[in-house]
């Protein structure tokens, strides 16, 4: 027997380079198992997620997509829609007569307050003052200082204050009739003559000074120019806005009324015109002197009025019936509530419509039947003329005796109906 080698007792020593393996450590992993695999099934996993809530998803994602639309039309910047307003582009917009007049070589320029209208208008002498100032903003000294300013003032649809304020001798005078739907110049102006006829839907009128388009039998137009002619009167905003400037002659008489200077200052006065006015009027300087003495009797007498009534009537009470009407009783107590009002018509029509329903369900012509449908089915039925049947149906008597004997007849023909 052979003796082992001592070298080959020994344990053998790790080469170098090569790590050192621990006791209990565990075998090295393969390539497919390291951290890529785990980000691998996580995307698997997704997508099998995806494939089985393909429907929700799909939801989901149309949802979200139009909630962005409707936060970003909500947020989005709104356009002008101020009526006649030289950057509003809809109907009631003036953008288009301003495109028009910087075509044609004038200069629009479009304010925002008292005080730029008033700069503007001083470094322009003789500009045209165009004035919209619809719901009354401006009080006389604002209206004056704007009138000694400008050349010439175009005022579209003035209120009676704005009116009075200028003393101008022109005044409203109502609204165009309805029946009226063009105007025809009918004046010696030069600037409405060439335009010729124009809308007066909608337009108020104006007396005073020279007056143009006016309806027939009135000496009011729905344009007043002042004997001067440094103020003119527009009683339609049709023949400004992009809605009715190419009707008509709206477009040649809205040049040719503003196109006179060379530059025309845009002004719409708003609320912080209006909140800027130096004298405000409170409501008891607006109300008239006698309301001091008259009002407190007012409200005495309508107290008094109130405890009349009130004791008159008395509180309401609810109370209980405890009683079953029968339906004769019904129908009487309905009839003599007719005859004490004289409801001769409401009796009838009641009459009729009974009468139709019951020989519809009698004959048996269906719920959507009309009249001349019962009305021939009770023809053929009887054999009588359907005219005779008519006749009776729908006379309208005319007095309480003749309407008792026409309920008669017509119990009558529904007994006969009935027994063949």
């Amino acid at each position: 027997m052979q003796t082992p080698s001592p070298d080959l007792l020994a344990p053998k020593r790790p080469t170098s380079g090569a790590p050192e393996a621990q006791p209990g450590s565990a075998p090295a992993l393969r390539s497919g198992s390291g951290p890529g695999s785990g980000s691998g099934s996580g995307a698997a996993g997704a997508r099998a997620w995806l494939r089985g809530h393909r429907g929700g998803a799909a939801i989901g994602a149309a949802a979200a997509v139009g909630l962005a639309v409707v936060i970003s039309t909500q947020l989005a910047p709104k356009g002008d829609s101020l009526p006649l307003s030289v950057h509003n582009a809809g109907p009631g917009g003036a953008r288009a007569v301003s495109e028009i007049l910087g075509r044609h070589g004038v200069e629009v320029l479009d304010v925002e307050s008292f005080d730029s209208a008033t700069a503007a208008l001083a470094g322009r002498p003789g500009a045209t003052l165009l004035l919209y100032d619809r719901s009354g903003f401006l009080d006389q000294s604002r209206l004056d200082e704007l009138t000694a300013r400008a050349g010439r003032v175009v005022l579209v649809t003035p209120r009676l204050g704005t009116l009075k304020a200028l003393h101008t001798g022109i005044s409203q005078a109502g609204v165009v009739p309805e029946s009226t739907a063009l105007l025809e110049p009918g004046c010696d102006l030069t600037d409405p003559a060439a335009a010729g006829a124009v809308s007066g839907t909608g337009g108020f009128l104006y007396d005073g000074g020279t007056v143009c388009f006016s309806p027939p039998g009135s000496t009011a137009g729905l344009l007043a120019r002042t004997d001067d002619g440094g103020l003119t009167v527009l009683g339609s905003t049709a023949l400004l806005n992009n809605g009715g400037l190419a009707g008509h002659g709206h477009a040649a008489l809205a040049l040719r009324t503003l196109g006179g200077s060379e530059v025309v200052v845009w002004y719409l006065p708003g609320l912080g015109d209006a909140a800027a006015a130096e004298s405000t009027q409170t409501l008891d300087e607006l109300a008239p002197d006698w309301v001091a003495f008259l009002g407190p009797w007012l409200v005495f007498v309508a107290m008094l009025a109130i405890v009349w009534r009130g004791r008159r009537l008395g509180p309401l009470v609810f109370e209980p019936l405890p009683v079953v009407v029968k339906a004769v009783e019904t129908a009487e107590g309905r009839a003599r509530l007719y005859q004490d009002s004289h409801a001769l018509d409401r009796a009838r029509d009641n009459l009729r419509a009974g009468t139709l329903v019951r020989l519809a369900q009698a004959l048996r012509v269906g719920s959507q039947a009309t009249a001349d449908d019962v009305v021939q089915a009770v023809a053929r039925h009887l054999g009588r003329p359907e005219r005779d049947i008519s006749g009776l149906i729908q006379e309208r008597p005319g007095t309480a005796t003749r309407l008792v004997q026409w309920s008669q007849e017509l119990d009558k023909l529904e007994n006969e109906v009935r027994t063949r």
